[in-house]
């Protein structure tokens, strides 16, 4: 049991890369582009040390592959919406995250001047 004084752990996963057809405009939709998602979570995950548990701290596979169900699912004119869908499911199913902040970026986001990406970060707590 964690003192209620003693700082959660974090673990990142960062840059997962998808490629999916998500923007507002319907080219975009078409043709797609390149994703990428980063989640972090905040928990007491020292305990899966002892006997090397993965339920007792943050299954990054568990990021990834509910990331990939969202990128590869249905088209979604906003990375808002992306960011929203993949962290709602992620923290249903991450039951030992106490924080999780999810990072959506659309690289070479369809702007006049040249732009790395474009991202969206939301946060969920318990």
């Amino acid at each position: 049991m964690q003192n209620q004084q003693d700082v959660p752990d974090v673990i990142t996963i960062k840059s997962i890369q998808f490629y999916g057809k998500h923007g507002h405009a319907e080219i975009e939709r078409i043709e797609g582009n390149q994703f990428e998602v980063d989640v972090t979570a905040k928990g007491f995950f020292k305990d899966s040390i002892k006997n090397e548990e993965l339920d007792k701290t943050f299954d990054y596979a568990l990021a990834e592959k509910t990331a990939a169900e969202i990128i590869y699912g249905p088209s979604k004119k906003l990375i808002e919406t992306l960011c929203y869908q993949i962290g709602e499911e992620l923290f249903k199913k991450a039951e030992t995250a106490l924080e999780l902040i999810v990072t959506v970026r659309k690289l070479n986001p369809p702007v006049d001047s040249p732009t790395e990406y474009a991202q969206i970060s939301m946060t969920w707590k318990r």
